[in-house]
């Protein structure tokens, strides 16, 4: 067994997973609000955190064998995550978390801004992409755990319309064939 860990290959796969879990930790930890929308800084931060955990995941290997089995666990460890997320409710919001009420019934919720660091002219703005210009006229707005803050405004009249799939036809999900 000891050999079996002390393999080159084997390490870069373990390394790789725990980076993986340290950088959705990371995330989880410093607000969702950051995924919807990246800007130039979040970009670079990317990059930057992408360039400093190579090094970390393959060692001194710099070979293509090296980088293809980094590659794989990452897909790999992903693929398992995704479903692992999809079959569980617990783990899932501990990861991704739960959707958070912004505004209800033309009423800002300002605990959950403040507990989720979102400015009053950032909601501003995402009513204003859902054609919105008042919040009075906002019925709900939620950030959903993607990032995203959806929101529905006078009865249903004005929500954004954004076609599902191409050409405005559903599209069948990855996962067992669901639509989304």
């Amino acid at each position: 067994m000891k050999d079996f860990f002390s393999n080159e290959y084997v390490q870069i796969i373990l390394k790789c997973i725990a980076i993986y879990f340290f950088v959705i930790i990371a995330i989880r930890i410093f607000g969702k609000k950051e995924l919807a929308q990246i800007s130039v800084v979040d970009l670079v931060f990317i990059l930057l955190i992408s360039n400093s955990v190579q090094n970390a995941m393959v060692g001194n290997n710099s070979t293509l064998l090296g980088g293809l089995v980094a590659a794989a666990s990452l897909f790999v460890v992903n693929y398992i995550l995704k479903w692992v997320l999809y079959r569980n409710k617990k783990v899932s919001e501990l990861l991704q978390g739960k959707s958070i009420m912004l505004i209800y019934k033309g009423e800002l919720q300002e605990h959950n801004l403040r507990s989720t660091e979102i400015t009053y002219d950032e909601v501003m703005a995402a009513i204003r992409e859902h054609g919105v210009d008042d919040i009075s006229e906002v019925n709900l707005a939620i950030l959903e755990v993607d990032g995203n803050i959806s929101v529905v405004s006078d009865d249903f009249k004005k929500k954004s319309n954004h076609p599902v799939g191409t050409m405005g036809r559903r599209r069948k999900h990855k996962f067992r064939g669901r639509i989304n």
